[in-house]
C-alpha cells in the first residue's frame, strides 16, 4: 500500500535548444537522475513547454515503444518519416507513434505551448518486428462524462477512439469542483496522477501544479480540491503479462 508524491524538485529536468524547450520529467531516463524509475508499462513521462518562442526538435529515430503526445496548452506540430508531412495538434489533441521496427520523427512546440510526451512499453520483444504506425486524435473525439462535482474526459478507455497495444492502459483528464472528493481504486492497477492545475490537499499535504502522484495497492484516495483542480490520470496494470524492457535490463 503506498501513495508516493513527487514534487517538481523531485523530478528530473531537461531542455532542448539551449533552453528554448524546458522539461520536468516525472519518469525520466536512467541518466536523467530523477527519483522515480519506470514501472508497469510506463517507461518515460516528460512535461515539456516553450517559455516563449516556438522551437523544433529535429528528426530522430524510435523503435519498439508507443510514444504518445498530449497537448496541454497551445499547439504542437509533428513530422514523421511515414506521413512525410507536418501535422498540427492543438490543446486537448493527442497522437500516438507505434514505433515498431523503426520510424523517425520531429516535433515543434509552438509559442507558449506545453505537452506531455509519454512512452509506453507494449512488449518490445514483439513490437520491434512490426511495422510502425501513427494516429492522431482530436479533442472533440474523446467522450466527456459530467457527474456531480467532476467532469471526466476519456482519452484512452471505453468509447474512446484512441488505440494502443500496451495492455491495460486507461487515460483520463478530470476536472474537480472545489471541495472534498473520494476516488475508489482497483488494487490490480497502478494510478499515476499529474496535477495540471489547481491544488490538491491530501493528509495535510498541499500539492500544487506539476506534482506527480503514484498510487498502488490502495482501495481509496481522499483529497480536497481547490483552485479549479485538473488531474491527468493514467491507470496501468500492477502486473503485466510480459516482462517490460526496464525490468528485463535493470
Amino acid at each position: 500500500m503506498s501513495v508516493l508524491i513527487f514534487s517538481k524538485q523531485d523530478q528530473a529536468s531537461g531542455n532542448f535548444n539551449n533552453g528554448e524547450i524546458l522539461e520536468k520529467k516525472p519518469i525520466g531516463f536512467l541518466q536523467d537522475g530523477g527519483e522515480l524509475k519506470p514501472y508497469s508499462n510506463l517507461f518515460y513521462w516528460a512535461d515539456a513547454w516553450t517559455p516563449s518562442f516556438r522551437s523544433t526538435i529535429g528528426l530522430h529515430p524510435h523503435q519498439g515503444f508507443e510514444i504518445c503526445s498530449f497537448v496541454i496548452e497551445g499547439s504542437i506540430k509533428h513530422f514523421d518519416s511515414q506521413q512525410n508531412k507536418w501535422i498540427e495538434l492543438k490543446k486537448g489533441d493527442a497522437q500516438i507513434i507505434r514505433s515498431g521496427n523503426g520510424i523517425s520523427h520531429a516535433e515543434e512546440i509552438l509559442d507558449n505551448s506545453r505537452m506531455f510526451q509519454i512512452w509506453f512499453d507494449p512488449n518490445i520483444s514483439k513490437t520491434i518486428t512490426q511495422s510502425a504506425t501513427y494516429s492522431d486524435y482530436k479533442h472533440a473525439s474523446f467522450p466527456v462524462l459530467k457527474k456531480e462535482k467532476i467532469s471526466i474526459t476519456t482519452i484512452k478507455g471505453n468509447d474512446s477512439p484512441f488505440q494502443m497495444d500496451s495492455e491495460g492502459i486507461e487515460i483520463y483528464e478530470i476536472k474537480y469542483d472545489d471541495g472534498l472528493h473520494e476516488i475508489n481504486l482497483d488494487s490490480k492497477k497502478i494510478y499515476s496522477f499529474f496535477i495540471k492545475q489547481g491544488n490538491l490537499l491530501h493528509e495535510n499535504k498541499n500539492l500544487n501544479e506539476g506534482t506527480f502522484i503514484k498510487i498502488e495497492k490502495e482501495s481509496k484516495f481522499n483529497f480536497k480540491a481547490s483552485s479549479d483542480l485538473e488531474l491527468f490520470e493514467i491507470r496501468s496494470p500492477l502486473k503485466l503479462s510480459y516482462s517490460a524492457y526496464y525490468q528485463r535490463f535493470n
